[in-house]
């Protein structure tokens, strides 16, 4: 407890890189790679900008779990009644699904570079991961995530290289960065994918239960100290993830906008998806960036299972005080992913699936409201914080960033819905009747949304210890250890 510089960091590394592998998994590189062939570097201050909330909001979520001892979704089980606990689970539970199905694609995709298996194959036989997951764990799970992550950025060291052969211009990149702009047709798709696929709304519950297997000590400066070294280590976490996806759709720009670029080479980048996009690295690798590419997508869909898997468990035991065993939590969330990635496996191919990791990743950012109000709430409430609830910059900022996120994916759900409805051709009643549900289920969107940002909250959870009350008042009640 009384340690201080590296020693004491080290002993805190772990739920940050935890988290940081679901930045890096194959629907972050499927957007990364769209928003690179079809924009260049115009979506880069998306990408920024999601990293830097994403730090901030993640580093929220790890400080709750270090204040109170409980994580976010037992904090909402304490705090809501039955039927808004039960929405808000389902909701997870959606969103964990929707992460899972990049892994899906993502794993079949890598079955197709390695052994040439058709894709609706390779979706099959990603319910398999659950065994080889269960294989690599009986090794330990720190070991488990050494290995991945070695695979993982082996692939981002030969994106890094690729990116000095192609030289992307220092000054396009800068603007890229810093100048936002949403020109050109489907920005504004893969803007919100972008951000869904950085910030997503199941690992907030789950950075903050992985901060509860450090024994924090339960004093003023325990508690400050896990406060600070958690954001240290979330941060250069998140560090490492934005380097590698701003690598990703610098070379994907460079490669796919370079004037002497081959037929056949831009037929792959007007169609650009994680299947074709192994020939971004042939200057690297030559004949072998296929395999590697492939090896690596293997490697991050299977990695990424591991945050799923545990976010799972937290979501089920916090929302319900339900307990699976992993491998069972694995393969029910695998299962219920594979239906609709084998649907448009079979439906439209390539070119669908990489549609569909889009479309989650946008699932992601419209759902993220709903664990980010709570979180949101709850680490600005001096009840459950007492003296380490949010600054108040800290709070505007926060909160301005989530009605950000609210306020975007109402309009974008707004206007796509009505542009749909009306170059359908349906029935003008057909159409009337699906305007009316449409508009029902935007209300009840908004609604639950104002429901969890206005609702007052009831439950205080913060306790103080003996050792907190003693350095705040040099005595101790023991009758009175409970603040409110």
């Amino acid at each position: 407890p009384k340690a201080r510089g590296w020693k004491k960091l080290m002993a805190y590394v772990g739920p940050g890189f935890l988290v940081a592998i679901a930045y890096m998994d194959p629907g972050n590189f499927e957007s990364d790679l769209q928003a690179g062939a079809q924009f260049k570097y115009e979506l880069l201050w998306v990408l920024l900008l999601a990293t830097v909330s994403g730090a901030l909001i993640q580093s929220l979520a790890a400080n709750l779990g270090v204040v109170t001892e409980k994580h976010l979704a037992q904090h909402c089980r304490l705090e809501y009644p039955p039927k808004v606990n039960l929405v808000l689970w389902f909701l997870a539970e959606i969103a964990i699904v929707a992460s899972d199905i990049p892994e899906v694609i993502g794993t079949a995709y890598a079955l197709n570079m390695l052994f040439g298996l058709q894709l609706w194959i390779g979706v099959v036989l990603t319910g398999l991961s659950t065994l080889l997951f269960l294989a690599l764990q009986q090794y330990g799970i720190r070991k488990l995530e050494i290995f991945i992550s070695i695979l993982v950025f082996t692939i981002a060291s030969c994106f890094f290289v690729e990116m000095f052969n192609a030289r992307p211009s220092p000054v396009e990149l800068m603007k890229g960065l810093f100048i936002p702009r949403l020109s050109g047709n489907g920005a504004a798709g893969i803007a919100i994918s972008l951000f869904g696929a950085m910030v997503m709304p199941h690992n907030l519950f789950l950075h903050s239960a992985l901060v509860l297997t450090r024994s924090t000590p339960q004093t003023m400066e325990g508690i400050r100290d896990g406060c600070r070294y958690n954001l240290i280590e979330c941060c250069f976490a998140l560090l490492v993830s934005f380097a590698i996806n701003l690598a990703v759709v610098a070379v994907s720009g460079a490669v796919c906008s370079d004037s002497q670029l081959s037929v056949d080479d831009a037929d792959r980048c007007s169609n650009l998806d994680l299947n074709r996009a192994s020939f971004l690295l042939k200057h690297v690798l030559g004949s072998w960036s296929g395999v590697l590419f492939g090896i690596a997508l293997l490697a991050s869909g299977q990695s990424s299972t591991i945050t799923g898997t545990f976010a799972g468990q937290y979501v089920m035991q916090g929302f319900l005080e339900l307990r699976f065993e992993q491998w069972i939590r694995n393969l029910l969330t695998r299962c219920v992913a594979i239906v609709p990635s084998l649907v448009v496996a079979l439906l439209g191919g390539s070119s669908g699936a990489g549609q569909l990791i889009i479309i989650s990743s946008m699932i992601l950012s419209f759902e993220l409201p709903f664990a980010l109000i709570p979180l949101l709430k709850f680490t600005s409430n001096p009840g459950k914080m007492g003296p380490h609830v949010n600054h108040r910059k800290v709070t505007i900022l926060t909160w301005v960033i989530g009605s950000s996120i609210i306020l975007v994916n109402l309009f974008y759900l707004a206007s796509n819905f009505i542009k749909w409805l009306q170059r359908s051709r349906l029935r003008r009643l057909h159409i009337a009747l699906l305007g009316i549900a449409g508009f029902l289920a935007l209300l009840a969107y908004a609604l639950l949304a104002a429901y969890l940002a206005f609702r007052k909250d009831n439950e205080g959870t913060y306790r103080l210890s003996s050792s907190v009350e003693e350095e705040q008042d040099g005595f101790v009640d023991k009758e009175s250890v409970v603040v409110n």
